[in-house]
């Protein structure tokens, strides 16, 4: 029987391998262990490539379960996305893969977190990703392990927590690049303009936005350059005012 995560894209086509954007640290616990999972996908054929690209990596040994969660936006059907936020929907979705109620847990992480066109997998081996040679005979690791009851629910939760906080902020340091370098181009034109109409030069040192590491500067050159901004329009009204005389 096709679980629903093959159901939702069983006829999309295949692409190339996936970049796993960040895997979290292994969980363990008594004979189970835990490991999530981030890869972008904006569409349901990435969902699809990712998910395959996870069992592959997989294949020797292949978890008991893959939970799988994604979430993504894609345009409504007849719309042209001309239309601004309305023209687009929200497309979410989870796969427990045998493992009941966990799939919509990774889900709810996710819309917690913000996390946006990307799926998180959870892996979880009964055994454990390494076994010796006393579990490779041990009927009771064999045929299922021990049972954690609830606590699997948390090791779920945190695994795919730790891979979307890394994947939220990620993304935030590239929305703060990509706002920063439109800025600098208006802070350039501005200054242009300013130049034009008094004469006096006026240079910037462009800087390496991406060897910043750290949000909280990033944010606050955001400011800087949003104040500088609007330091320079004022002047350059004041200089058209005096133009004008």
């Amino acid at each position: 029987m096709q679980s629903n995560l093959d159901r939702f894209v069983s006829s999309q086509p295949a692409a190339s391998p996936p970049t796993i954007s960040f895997t979290s640290q292994e969980v363990r616990d008594r004979k189970s262990a835990f490991v999530a999972y981030i890869i972008p996908a904006t569409d349901a054929s990435q969902v699809r490539n990712a998910v395959a690209y996870i069992r592959r990596t997989h294949a020797s040994r292949p978890p008991t379960h893959e939970i799988a969660a994604w979430r993504f936006m894609t345009l409504k059907s007849g719309m042209t996305g001309l239309g601004g936020e309305d023209d687009f929907e929200v497309v979410s979705a989870y796969d427990d893969d045998g493992e009941k109620w966990a799939g919509g847990r990774v889900l709810s992480i996710m819309k917690q977190m913000g996390i946006m066109d990307a799926i998180v997998v959870v892996s979880r081996w009964l055994v454990g990703p390494q076994l010796t040679v006393d579990d490779e005979f041990d009927p009771l690791c064999r045929f299922g392990g021990i049972m954690l009851g609830p606590a699997r629910f948390s090791h779920i939760e945190t695994c795919a927590a730790e891979v979307c906080k890394h994947f939220k902020l990620q993304e935030d340091l590239k929305d703060c690049r990509t706002m920063l370098a439109s800025l600098d181009d208006i802070l350039a034109e501005l200054r242009k303009e300013f130049t034009t109409l008094t004469g006096k030069p006026s240079t910037h040192k462009p800087m390496d936005y991406d060897s910043i590491g750290d949000l909280s500067k990033l944010r606050k050159l955001v400011v800087a350059r949003e104040a500088a901004i609007k330091s320079i329009k004022v002047l350059i009204g004041k200089a058209k005012e005096q133009g004008d005389r």
